[in-house]
């Protein structure tokens, strides 16, 4: 990592110069491609996981009538998952929403291991993964959700 020393004006208070550091390409090749990774799973969830709930697609209708949980759990599954792939493209919410699919994800790997008899529980847990990633990286948004919170109360 490269640093460079910005030159200041010193006060009696202040004798140490401030480092400032450079942005490499590798740190802009990384949040280019974080920012792709959170693109393609808003994509994802929107439209893979999302849509055909909402549209109560057969497929959806027919595992949410299996486990019991109707129309009503169909529509609140996808209305999450929405809401949870809009959110990832929001600055300030991205790292709130990779938990909170990230916790999403952990339910629906439970459920597929209760009802479906773990036929596709891997997938939740392998979209944890780059989930835990965006949440680690964009962590310092949660400074600023919760400064805007506090301001509205």
């Amino acid at each position: 990592m490269s640093e460079t020393t910005v030159p200041v004006t010193r006060t009696a208070a202040s004798t140490a110069p401030v480092i400032a550091e450079s942005p490499t390409p590798r740190g802009r090749r990384a949040r280019i491609a974080l920012r792709t990774l959170q693109v393609v799973l808003a994509l994802f969830y929107v439209v893979a996981s999302a849509l055909p709930k909402l549209i109560a697609h057969p497929s959806a209708a027919e595992g949410f009538d299996r486990m019991g949980w109707g129309s009503a759990g169909m529509y609140t599954i996808g209305v999450l998952e929405l809401a949870g792939g809009i959110a990832l493209l929001i600055p300030v919410l991205q790292s709130v929403a990779a938990v909170a699919l990230s916790g999403l994800m952990v339910g629906a790997f439970v459920v597929q291991l209760t009802y479906f008899d773990g036929e596709n529980a891997a997938t939740p847990l392998i979209l944890i993964v780059p989930l835990a990633l965006i949440a680690w990286a964009r962590r310092r948004h949660n400074a600023d959700l919760l400064r805007l919170v506090r301001r509205r109360a």
